[in-house]
C-alpha cells in the first residue's frame, strides 16, 4: 500500500512539473524575427512575425513574394520605404490615381488604432479630382482645402496625361482641392464629390516642381515606446513581446526570452530574470528524469 501511495505521489508531482513546463512563457528566439522583406529592413517597433517588434503595431506588416504590406481596413499597401531615423513610412495608394493612369474611386481608411499610432504625416497631402460645383470642400468647408504649394487645378489636369480628360468638361475646367487625411476620414469621398484622388508626400517640397515629377504615396509617421527597447538592443537581444498577454519580452537566443535584456550589460543585476529561468526550466526537467527513474 505504501509502494502504491508512494507511485501515486510520483505521478502527480511528474504531471505538475509537465504543466510546469507546458506553461512557461514560449521562447520565441531572436532568429525567428524577420528581418528583411525583399531591401526593406525590419526593425522595432514593428514586426511581421508575431511576437516580433510591440503589440501596437501586431498584424499591421505583412511579407508577400519579397514585398512589404501595410494592412489597413480598406486594403493592402505596398510600402515603399521606412526611415527608422525620421520615423516615417512611406506606402503606396493603388486606389489613388498618379499623372500616368487613372484609378477608379476607393478611398483610403484606418482603424482608430492605426489613425492614432501611426497617422499620415502633415507633408502628404490628398488631392481631391474633378470635383462637382456644390461641393461642400468648396464653400461651407472651403478651409480645408490648402494652397497646395502653390499648384493649380488646370496645371495638375494638363500636365498629367491620366488627367486630361478633366479638361474636356462642357462646364469648365472641373475643381480640385489638396487637403489631409481628416477631411476624408470624417467625410469621405462621396459627401466631398470628387470623382478622384491622388496622394503625395513632401508637400513642402514641390513648389515649382511639375506633377509629372511629384512623389506619389502617402507617408505615414509612428512613436516608438519609450524605454523598452533600448538596453534589450544594447545586450544584444531582439525586442519583442508575449503573443499570448502582450508583455514585452527581450529575445535573446532560441531558448531565452527575458522581460529586460540579455544579460550582457555591466552591472550587478542585470540579466538576473533570464538567468533565474533557465534554471528553473534546467531544475524542472532534471526533476522530471528523476522521477521518471523511480518510477
Amino acid at each position: 500500500m505504501q509502494s502504491l501511495t508512494l507511485n501515486c505521489c510520483n505521478i502527480l508531482l511528474l504531471f505538475l512539473f509537465f504543466s510546469l513546463l507546458v506553461h512557461l512563457p514560449p521562447a520565441l528566439g531572436i532568429d525567428a524575427c524577420q528581418k528583411f522583406c525583399g531591401t526593406i529592413s525590419i526593425d522595432f517597433p514593428f514586426g511581421i512575425d508575431d511576437g516580433c517588434g510591440t503589440p501596437d503595431y501586431r498584424n499591421m506588416l505583412n511579407c508577400t513574394a519579397g514585398s512589404l504590406f501595410f494592412q489597413t481596413d480598406s486594403g493592402s499597401y505596398r510600402v515603399i520605404s521606412i526611415d527608422y531615423n525620421k520615423k516615417t513610412m512611406v506606402i503606396f495608394d493603388p486606389a489613388a490615381s498618379t499623372c500616368s493612369s487613372l484609378q477608379p474611386r476607393k478611398a483610403f481608411t484606418m482603424s482608430d488604432i492605426q489613425y492614432s499610432l501611426i497617422p499620415p504625416s502633415p507633408e502628404t497631402e490628398f488631392v481631391l479630382l474633378n470635383c462637382s460645383s456644390d461641393s461642400p470642400v468648396l464653400h461651407r468647408y472651403s478651409s480645408l482645402c490648402t494652397n497646395f504649394s502653390g499648384h493649380s487645378c488646370s496645371e495638375i489636369y494638363g500636365a498629367c496625361g491620366a488627367y486630361w480628360m478633366f479638361r474636356s468638361n462642357i462646364t469648365g475646367i472641373p475643381p480640385c482641392c489638396a487637403t489631409d487625411y481628416t477631411t476624408l476620414r470624417f467625410m469621405g469621398l462621396d459627401i466631398i464629390g470628387c470623382s478622384h484622388y491622388t496622394t503625395v508626400y513632401n508637400a513642402d517640397g514641390l513648389r515649382g516642381l511639375s506633377p509629372l515629377d511629384w512623389p506619389f504615396g502617402i507617408e505615414l509617421t509612428y512613436a516608438v515606446p519609450e524605454g523598452t527597447c533600448a538596453e534589450c538592443r544594447r545586450s544584444g537581444g531582439t525586442c519583442g513581446f508575449d503573443s499570448q498577454t502582450d508583455r514585452l519580452l527581450c529575445l535573446c537566443s532560441p531558448a531565452l526570452n527575458t522581460t529586460h535584456d540579455c544579460g550582457n550589460l555591466p552591472g550587478v543585476g542585470r540579466g538576473r530574470k533570464a538567468k533565474g529561468r533557465i534554471c528553473l526550466q534546467t531544475f524542472a526537467l532534471i526533476l522530471t528524469f528523476s522521477l521518471l527513474a523511480m518510477l
